[in-house]
């Protein structure tokens, strides 16, 4: 195909994938051709599984939002299919149309290409976790989990909720988001809704009936859980919780296999549980850790403007990017409003003093505690910034649903006016 204008593609079309794509097009307008690659045709929102898992809804009927008609009402072509190789010297995706079975392997040139397809959660690399483990990373197990806590499975044992190690790569190293900051390493990818199932389990045993908050431990690989949501600020939760009677285990090893009985550790350290919820390692997809702009570990190397920086035509979004630690998807948000404006400054759009706004990295969650409350988390002080929030409430809560029905009625076009009144909404008036 001959194309008039620069070819933008994009791999991934969760947050940071969706979110580059409708960026790109609102600045760079149509001076470029957008198409979006996915393995499928929706996004998953994953913040909100856990809700539904302990109110007791299916989370597959709820959490999924079609890409076709979000992308198609920006003029963004979409192909749904699975990624095979990546060729930065001829500029091609090489993918496996995933629609049906059988397709033959197809390639697509690419002026610009922005990678944003994730990471692999490594459950295969967790022994017995399919036979004994629960999660509420996707909607199949979220929907197990919830049947086993509502369906009559749940014997009333132990509970314990915690992160196996992730390997981090090198690939942000040198990098200074705030003055005098950095990127730091964190031995567990992302420990948000590890807090947040911590609490809202609680609650569930609580008012269940089924006994009380002593029957759970969470864990961590770290020094301090959570540490990118601001020490002071997950002290304070941590006070919250074991004042609950939650038991708290930290600078765990990593984790040998999952049995009947409960979680075993290198070392030959067990944690009794009949319930075992775990987050696994992230790892780099195969289809891209061989390449020349990864970092040690498969992760996608880029400066604070997204770029990578031997092939600049290159960028990085979300949990693939090794700048982004932790693995959450309002960072990935943030790295996509820059990729969006970087390719406007390239095509003459935009002027470099509005474009080249580099990336400081703000950790926001919203985490579901049970009985319609919520903790709010605004922080940068893990990488050298100076604001740590921490709220819970209803308030909270309810921004927690809010948002996700604002994002599925506006495609994920969250007008910014709406998240400055819910920071406003939180910090200022609750």
């Amino acid at each position: 195909m001959i194309r008039a204008k620069p070819h933008v593609v994009v791999l991934g079309g969760n947050f940071a994938g969706l979110a580059s794509a409708q960026k790109i097009r609102e600045y760079a307008g149509d001076g470029v051709d957008i198409t979006l690659i996915d393995r499928k045709d929706y996004l998953l929102f994953v913040p909100n599984i856990p809700t539904d898992v302990i109110e007791n809804r299916d989370p597959s009927l709820h959490q999924r939002m079609q890409l076709r008609p979000a992308l198609a009402s920006d003029g963004i072509q979409f192909i749904q299919a699975v990624v095979e190789h990546v060729d930065i010297d001829s500029r091609k995706v090489h993918f496996l149309p995933s629609e049906r079975p059988g397709e033959a392997c197809e390639s697509l040139h690419y002026d610009y290409l922005v990678i944003a397809m994730g990471a692999h959660l490594a459950y295969d690399r967790l022994p017995g976790f399919a036979e004994h483990g629960h999660t509420v990373s996707d909607l199949l197990h979220g929907e197990r989990l919830r049947q086993y806590l509502f369906e009559g499975g749940y014997k009333g044992g132990p509970i314990v909720i915690g992160a196996a190690h992730f390997h981090q790569g090198d690939g942000a190293e040198g990098l200074q988001p705030y003055p005098g900051g950095s990127i730091p390493y964190l031995k567990a990818a992302c420990e948000g809704p590890i807090l947040e199932m911590t609490t809202a389990m609680a609650n569930w045993l609580t008012r269940s009936g089924q006994g009380t908050p002593e029957k759970i431990t969470v864990f961590t690989p770290d020094e301090i859980i959570a540490a990118d949501a601001g020490v002071k600020n997950v002290q304070a939760f941590l006070q919250m919780a074991t004042g609950m009677g939650i038991r708290y285990r930290h600078s765990m090893p990593d984790i040998a296999r999952l049995t009947a009985e409960g979680v075993e550790f290198v070392g030959g350290e067990t944690l009794e549980a009949e319930i075992k919820l775990i987050l696994p390692d992230w790892v780099a997809h195969d289809c891209l850790r061989e390449l020349a702009i990864c970092d040690s570990m498969g992760f996608i190397k880029t400066n604070l403007l997204m770029r990578n920086p031997e092939h600049p035509e290159i960028f990085a979004a979300g949990d693939c990017a090794a700048v982004t630690v932790p693995k959450i998807g309002g960072i990935g948000h943030q790295e996509a409003e820059i990729i969006g404006r970087q390719v406007a400054l390239d095509l003459g759009r935009m002027d470099a003093q509005e474009a080249n706004h580099p990336l400081q990295p703000v950790t926001f969650c919203i985490g579901d505690m049970g009985e319609g409350k919520a903790f709010y988390v605004r922080s940068n002080s893990w990488f050298g910034g100076q604001d740590d929030v921490l709220k819970m409430g209803r308030v909270p809560y309810r921004l927690k649903m809010s948002y996700r029905d604002l994002f599925f009625l506006t495609h994920g076009k969250v007008p910014g006016f709406g998240l400055n009144l819910a920071q406003f909404a939180v910090e200022s008036v609750f």
